[in-house]
């Protein structure tokens, strides 16, 4: 795949990846969110559970329940998501608005509890995950992706940061599923090359980067 087809040209005369195409709340995301720095401790907590969510589904998919998914998950603040219990397993399988899998809900709440564990021996879920950066391991720039193929489904980053998870009890955050969350929360940019975000996004991943990894 070329770069031409890599890219698409919207009504708006704007041209972006072109796997944004086809859905308004997808092209939103897109734009608006997907690869943009986020920092905040609830907001990383979410993503990771979300992705682990979106394993074998669409992101799609996902981001049509993520209203409903946060309503069942109390937001995503992790101090109350730890305190679920089976009973809350129960009702959370019965909730049409949500990822009916009882491995993902209770994974979710698994990682509430390791989330404030790391918290409280660490300080930071959001720095923890921010520390697999590509600069902060090889001290080396990505280069920009110009055609689908330069994007890799997994890196040695994602590897080191799935593994550095598990080993503090995370669950279902396997190496493809991290790439994505680096890809969604801005620890790298995968925009294309002529991509109307990419600038705005490296613009804002690099002041992030200082700010996380000082």
């Amino acid at each position: 795949m070329n770069r031409a087809s890599s890219l698409i040209t919207g009504d708006d005369r704007k041209q972006r990846c072109r796997w944004c195409v086809g859905d308004v709340e997808y092209m939103r995301y897109h734009d608006q969110e997907w690869g943009r720095p986020v920092t905040s401790e609830d907001r990383i907590f979410e993503k990771i559970c979300l992705e682990g969510f979106q394993s074998g589904l669409s992101w799609l998919t996902i981001l049509r329940k993520r209203p409903a998914f946060r309503l069942a998950f109390a937001n995503f603040e992790p101090k109350r998501v730890a305190k679920y219990s089976a009973r809350d397993v129960n009702r959370l399988l019965s909730n049409e608005g949500i990822v009916r899998h009882r491995g993902k809900i209770e994974a979710t709440i698994n990682n509430a509890r390791a989330t404030l564990k790391l918290q409280q021996e660490l300080g930071s879920l959001a720095k923890f995950v921010w520390s697999f950066c590509p600069e902060n391991s090889t001290n080396t720039k990505r280069r920009t992706p110009k055609k689908n193929t330069d994007i890799a489904v997994s890196t040695p980053e994602s590897e080191a940061l799935s593994k550095a998870l598990r080993g503090r009890g995370f669950a279902f955050v396997g190496p493809t599923t991290m790439h994505a969350l680096m890809q969604s929360v801005g620890l790298v940019n995968d925009h294309f090359e002529g991509c109307w975000v990419r600038a705005e996004c490296e613009k804002k991943r690099v002041i992030a980067l200082k700010k996380m990894l000082a």
